[in-house]
């Protein structure tokens, strides 16, 4: 075969190997929400 016919081959043969991997999914998990403190005067609860 020619090297040209080879390299074809090789570059569809791994462009399938890597379509055809099993893809992990990202799982992102969203912060914790915090409750805002509630402001209280400038010297706090009287």
């Amino acid at each position: 075969m020619s090297k040209k016919v080879v390299l074809a081959m090789v570059l569809a043969g791994v462009a399938f190997t890597a379509a055809c991997q099993k893809r992990e999914e990202t799982v992102v998990t969203p912060a914790p929400v915090t409750v805002e403190p509630v402001y209280q005067g400038k010297y706090g609860p009287n």
